[in-house]
């Protein structure tokens, strides 16, 4: 049957279909994002598929315990959840040198020492680039194999010949196939990239990591379609120009979507961070009011940070709110339980909130601490030092329970902190933990009494 060509909109932020033009897209309300582009149709190879078809009755499927490949990082197997899962596909996402393509390498490194035949595909750098970028890292050896090739067809071609165990694609925006009419890194060209290497790596059991580029706004391009598409996905995070990095999964179809990696960039390559409480809480200020140390879990793992509360007088009628690290509309509610149940006057001061280390926590539990920052900051009070907080604040300005308080404690023992403040209600579940003094609050005005 001949193929016939056709004209589809495809919006650019998170790729959805639409046959005609449209000024907002339905989907995800973004203005001006559809572009046309020329799209190739078949019918063969559906009938073909349709005469081969067998259904299969669920008590007749075999299932296999196949052990997961460590990668020798621990921090990555703590997020794809033990190791990598042969026949994955995996989206590797962050913004420009945030170090996507170190971490891979070294994962190619990895995976070659342990005599697994690695296969590294790369459209934005020359051979030499890598050769460069490896040297840096150590020694490599004949496991490891490169390719420099944008081509679809030829890929896959090479893929079914060599049958590596792993394959590396950075990046997916600069693969492009013959078939398609659109350009590289179009919603056409990364929706067919995706769905050839699905099938390769379902079909041969291959493990394959995918490069995205993130969109101004922090996701990666044509998010929808990729997303949907992969078994994991992973999101780097963090400044740039700082020499930490978080590794976050926020898709896993084989394991947890809580955990979190901390790294350090060095010449060398990233190296993993085997303590992050005390890698977030270094440098931390003396007796500087406004400063708090709360405790927050990441899966299964607890981080200790600090949160820095700066409140002054406004010099405007409006007064600005801002907030880095958190949500901002959560530190709003927060201040308007001060004002509501304690009577603070916040409406005339300036309010500005950060998570000291870049990193982003959205949990619950550090409403507590964000609580008491605001109100150290406001009576210029300093905070003991040697004191943790944790627990979610009500609209009541009731101090609520959170899950796993004893990971916590022991977390801020283990630190050397020597005072812990509470849920009331969590009491009797950290009550057992000694060498630690343990105090329970029901409400913000408790918590509040205790500031000096």
């Amino acid at each position: 049957m001949a193929k016939a060509k056709k004209s589809v909109f495809f919006c650019q932020n998170c790729g959805h279909e639409e046959s005609k033009w449209l000024g907002q897209c339905p989907m995800c309300k973004e203005w001006n994002s559809f572009v046309e582009e020329c799209v190739t149709t078949s019918n063969t190879a559906a009938v073909k598929a349709a005469k081969e078809i067998r259904i299969v009755p669920l008590s007749e499927v075999k299932t296999e315990n196949e052990e997961r490949v460590t990668t020798e990082i621990k921090e990555l197997d703590r997020v794809l959840g033990g190791g990598i899962v042969p026949g994955s596909l995996i989206l590797v996402g962050g913004d420009p040198g945030i170090g996507k393509s170190t971490l891979l390498l070294q994962v190619c490194q990895k995976l070659a020492k342990k005599e697994r035949k690695v296969l590294y595909i790369s459209g934005e750098e020359s051979l030499r680039q890598i050769k460069l970028r490896a040297q840096r890292m150590g020694e490599f050896n004949d496991h490891l194999l490169l390719l420099c090739e944008t081509n679809l067809e030829l890929i896959r071609n090479v893929i079914e010949k060599e049958k590596p165990d792993t394959v590396i694609i950075d990046s997916i925006q600069t693969m492009y196939s013959e078939e398609v009419g659109s350009a590289p890194g179009s919603v056409s060209q990364v929706r067919e990239a995706t769905n050839t290497l699905m099938q390769l790596a379902k079909g041969l059991g291959i493990s394959i990591f995918i490069v995205g580029h993130v969109t101004k706004e922090g996701t990666v391009a044509g998010p929808r379609v990729l997303e949907h598409m992969v078994d994991t996905v992973l999101y780097f995070e963090g400044d740039r120009h700082a020499s930490y990095r978080i590794l976050r999964g926020v898709k896993n179809r084989f394991g947890s979507t809580n955990e979190i990696g901390v790294f350090e960039m060095r010449r060398d390559g990233l190296r993993e961070v085997e303590n992050p409480s005390e890698f977030m809480l270094n440098g931390r200020p003396e007796n500087a009011s406004g400063s708090v140390v709360a405790c927050s879990m990441e899966g299964t793992r607890p981080i200790l940070l600090e949160i820095q509360a700066l409140v002054c007088e406004s010099n405007f009628g409006m007064p600005r709110r801002t907030a880095a690290g958190t949500d901002y509309n959560r530190v709003n509610l927060l201040m308007a339980v001060l004002e509501k149940r304690i009577g603070y006057h916040l409406g005339n001061y300036d309010a500005y909130v950060n998570i000291a280390g870049g990193i982003k926590i959205n949990e619950p539990a550090i409403d507590l601490g964000i609580v008491m920052a605001i109100v150290s900051s406001y009576k210029n009070r300093p905070f003991d030092e040697r004191t943790i907080v944790f627990g979610e604040v009500g609209l009541s300005g009731e101090v609520r329970a959170v899950n796993m308080p004893e990971q916590r404690v022991a977390e801020a023992k283990k630190l050397g902190f020597e005072t812990c403040i509470v849920p009331e209600v969590s009491l009797d579940s950290v009550k057992s933990i000694g060498g630690i003094k343990i105090i329970g609050v029901k409400n913000i005005n408790e918590a509040i009494g205790l500031i000096e």
